[in-house]
């Protein structure tokens, strides 16, 4: 399943971007994942999707998703918004569920009826649902929105949260035997509270795959004179019900893992290959060669591409947007690689491990570089960003040419922390630089 880089876009771009065009349509949505409190513009499979923030001046707003939308595609632009909420309720390990939408000229904030979040709030840039899944298959699609759907009503409805996480498997067979038979083989692979509630029915002698169609599918499906049905009025009919959504619940979590092999965040963080976008720039034979763990001599195919880096969400850092790139020595599949800006006053170390699909930074050996050319303020400051950035363990990201950024995994720094921010330790070296040197840009020697 494809999990392309998905641009965030924060800020004045995201107010200038929804007062470029006439038509929009704003979705309100009930949602249990950190909202953001600032808008945000979310580049998914080829659509802007603006989140609109939580704060609104002193007051503040419901959550709401809105979407560029011509008049008379009001059908198109919700159904984009929908499948778009299935997908990020399962990336995100929660709930979004559209609860209204409005169409207007201007991209005006969702106002109907007010509906049940348990949201937090994220920061300010802290939303990131980067490398979220394209869904392309259909049956995959079905699959999500029943799974939404399952959790919008966890604990609000359990019944038909039982139905809606029931459908996600129901929907991916035609033969009903079949699908007893998924359900019947996937039950000994539960655990925790799922598993409990399997042993204590077992216990009591209950054929489970049997019990799941019958007291609960057909229960909550179908109501008759004489048939089992769940009884909203009968307090046992409903704890019986809750005790079973948990196992009805992992059931259907299985089979989209699994079955569908949609990855949610935390798999994906475990099993994504971040250079894989920077495949293109070695030979297959050599990249085949540093993923089994050897020591390729062609890994020197690496050298003279231009790099430029930056820190995620913001993009390039200003100074670093040209870094030529040198494969420095290679050992075990890792490739360490060395980064040199065009006048030759900036350093930075990188370590590509082929092996796990990872790179990592090293900032014990970067630095400023006196030698034919002399670092200016603005060289101080571009390294200054990028190291006390990633030391507080800011995203590093290198672009090079057309290719998607590779992301670095995180610093955490030890024996080491910083008693003032970011942005106040960039301002000190900035100042120490001036006051040994002199202020000057002047890029010269």
């Amino acid at each position: 399943m494809k999990t392309p880089y998905v641009p965030h876009i924060f800020g004045e771009e995201v107010e200038r971007k929804l007062t470029s065009r006439l038509g929009w349509l704003t979705a309100g949505v009930a949602s249990s994942i950190p909202w953001p409190s600032l808008d945000i513009c979310v580049v998914y499979a080829g659509d802007e999707y603006f989140l609109r923030g939580t704060k609104n001046g002193d007051s503040t707003s419901p959550p709401c998703i809105t979407i560029a939308c011509n008049d008379g595609g009001v059908d198109d632009a919700i159904a984009k918004i929908y499948r778009f909420t299935s997908i990020l309720s399962w990336f995100e390990g929660g709930y979004v569920d559209v609860s209204g939408y409005i169409w207007g000229s201007h991209p005006i904030l969702y106002g109907g009826r007010t509906v049940y979040s348990s949201m937090g709030i994220a920061g300010d840039k802290s939303f990131n649902c980067n490398h979220m899944p394209i869904v392309e298959q259909e049956n995959v699609r079905k699959a999500l929105a029943f799974w939404r759907e399952g959790k919008r009503l966890d604990e609000v409805h359990d019944s038909y949260a039982f139905l809606s996480f029931y459908k996600v498997i129901e929907s991916q067979f035609s033969d009903g035997k079949r699908k007893a038979e998924w359900i019947a083989a996937h039950i000994d692979k539960l655990t925790d509270r799922a598993a409990r509630r399997v042993a204590e029915l077992r216990a009591a002698g209950t054929d489970v795959s049997r019990h799941l169609f019958d007291s609960g599918r057909c229960a909550v499906a179908h109501a008759s004179l004489d048939g089992e049905i769940v009884d909203p009025d009968i307090p046992e009919d409903r704890r019986r019900l809750s005790k079973d959504l948990v196992i009805m619940e992992e059931l259907a979590r299985i089979f989209i893992r699994d079955e569908l092999r949609v990855p949610d965040s935390r798999s994906l963080y475990r099993a994504r290959d971040r250079l894989e976008p920077w495949a293109p720039l070695l030979p297959p034979e050599v990249l085949e060669s540093l993923k089994k763990g050897e020591a390729p001599d062609r890994a020197s195919a690496l050298t003279g591409h231009i790099v430029s880096i930056g820190l995620w969400p913001d993009g390039p850092i200003p100074g670093l947007e040209r870094m030529t790139m040198h494969a420095d020595a290679v050992e075990s599949g890792v490739v360490k690689i060395v980064l040199i800006n065009d006048r030759k006053t900036i350093l930075l170390v990188f370590f590509l491990d082929y092996r796990s699909g990872r790179i990592h930074t090293n900032l014990e050996d970067g630095g400023l570089l006196y030698g034919e050319s002399k670092p200016t303020e603005n060289d101080v400051k571009a390294y200054a960003t990028f190291f006390y950035k990633v030391f507080s363990n800011g995203i590093a990201e290198l672009t090079c040419g057309e290719n998607e950024p590779v992301d670095c995994e995180v610093v955490i720094p030890v024996n080491m922390m910083m008693t003032i921010s970011a942005e106040q330790a960039i301002a000190d070296a900035v100042e120490r630089f001036r006051d040994e040197n002199g202020a000057t840009n002047d890029p010269r020697p």
